[in-house]
């Protein structure tokens, strides 16, 4: 399995295997797609996305050998990168690199929780060119000097 996230809804079927794992369905899940929080397993559960032998089920269920568990990942959120205004720490410049102190504290990517007030919201004001590189949900380019 690719340990990326999907990038579109992709309905994912599994067996129970024999024998059965003695675990709630949501412990299960996320032992089965490590790349997914257990809360976003759970919210999916909650929402009716993930099926038990074709039947919607409870987190707390106890799974069970030749049970067959459906999942409909749900398509990520769209998000529109707003240039901001934050002021940056800038230690070098060209035309082909930027180079940022940046203060600790300051979310480097928007997230859920942080869509604005980020690294690269800075970014996208000081540099509006960027917008294109690396993707549109992770414009530009980051690496870490100090690790």
């Amino acid at each position: 399995m690719n340990p990326q996230k999907p990038e579109i809804p992709i309905p994912l079927l599994f067996d129970i295997p024999k024998p059965a794992p003695n675990e709630r369905l949501d412990r299960w899940l996320a032992t089965q797609l490590p790349q997914y929080s257990r809360s976003a397993i759970q919210r999916w559960i909650a929402d009716g996305l993930v099926l038990v032998d074709g039947q919607a089920a409870r987190a707390s269920l106890k799974v069970e050998a030749g049970q067959r568990v459906t999942v409909h990942i749900p398509a990520p959120a769209e998000t529109k990168l707003q240039a901001e205004e934050i002021p940056l720490s800038i230690v070098y410049e060209n035309d082909d690199l930027l180079v940022v102190d940046k203060p600790a504290g300051l979310v480097v990517h928007p997230a859920p929780g942080h869509s604005g007030g980020t690294l690269v919201n800075a970014i996208l004001h000081h540099c509006p060119d960027i917008a294109g590189v690396g993707g549109e949900r992770r414009p530009g380019i980051v690496h870490r000097l100090d690790k």
